[in-house]
Order: structure tokens, then C-alpha cells, then sequence
């Protein structure tokens, strides 16, 4: 399966195409963690505990999977609200500032994990994304979802 939807142009985030931003707001968008954030390795931690291995960060895999267990081709996906768009359209009407540049922004990473689940899926795997209030809200409930699968795919 080919992806067939016109991939979204994000701007340059610069002064010469209108953004703006200050040295403390740059300090702080520089201090945003991609990888084994706090819902991260809360999810790995109670993988582990139940006994699962998995790989972390696979770079043979599409979208570099936060969590990947390759013996039953699954692969996890732990999302921040901001930069996967969680309630997207009300949320990006709250957008105050460089709305020219964050709009699109948000729009392809979204547009992107579109595309990396169907990379995914067209291996053969199965994918689960989490948004990060899941996981610190009700870890159980999405430990409980990953364990159901695995435990359906040794127990057919």
C-alpha cells in the first residue's frame, strides 16, 4: 500500500519567514526530550516487570518505534499531546504565536505517523499509540491492551 495523501510544507522556523522567538523561549524548546521521556519509561518499566523484552528506539523499523517487540511484530508509540496533535482542531485555535509555522508543523507530524503506521502495518506489524496522559493516568489500562495482544498471539 502506497500512502497517496500530498505531503504538508513546513516552514523554516527563522526571522527572515516572520518567526520570532526570544533566547529563554529557544532555552526552553531545546530542553524538550524525543526520547525516554517520563510516560516512556513508565511503559517500559511495567513491560519489563511483566516479564516482556522489547527493543527501544529500532532504527531497522519505520518511525524509529519508542517500543518494539520484534517476536510478536508489534511496535509501541508513546505520543506527546502537543506534537502528535491530540484534539487538534480545538487545540490549534489556542495557538497565540507563529501559527504560520506551527499549524503545518503539527499537521505533517501527524501526517507522518499516518504514514509510519502503514509503513508498519505493510511489515506485518501492529501498532499502538499512546498518548503520554494515558500512560500517566492509566498505565494499567495500556499495559493491559499490549498484554491482551501478545498474550492473544502465544494463545490463538
Amino acid at each position: 500500500m502506497e500512502y497517496k495523501e500530498p505531503k504538508i510544507k513546513v516552514p523554516r522556523f527563522n526571522e527572515a519567514s516572520g518567526f520570532y522567538t526570544t533566547k529563554k523561549r529557544s532555552k526552553i524548546m531545546g530542553r524538550i526530550k524525543s526520547k525516554n521521556t517520563k510516560p516512556e519509561l513508565l511503559f517500559r518499566k511495567a513491560l519489563w516487570a511483566k516479564g516482556i523484552r522489547y527493543r527501544i528506539h529500532s532504527e531497522k523499523l519505520p518511525g524509529k518505534p519508542d517500543i518494539s517487540i520484534k517476536k510478536h511484530k508489534l511496535a509501541i508509540f508513546i505520543d506527546g499531546e502537543f506534537w502528535h496533535g491530540y484534539h487538534w482542531d480545538e487545540r490549534k485555535l489556542q495557538l497565540k504565536s507563529n501559527r504560520d509555522f506551527w499549524t503545518p508543523k503539527i499537521e505533517r507530524n501527524m501526517q507522518r505517523d499516518r504514514e509510519i503506521n502503514l509503513e508498519l502495518a505493510t511489515l506485518g506489524y501492529t501498532v499502538f499509540r499512546f498518548w503520554e496522559h494515558e500512560i500517566k493516568k492509566e498505565l494499567k489500562t495500556c499495559l493491559n491492551d499490549v498484554m491482551v495482544f501478545i498474550d492473544m498471539g502465544e494463545n490463538p
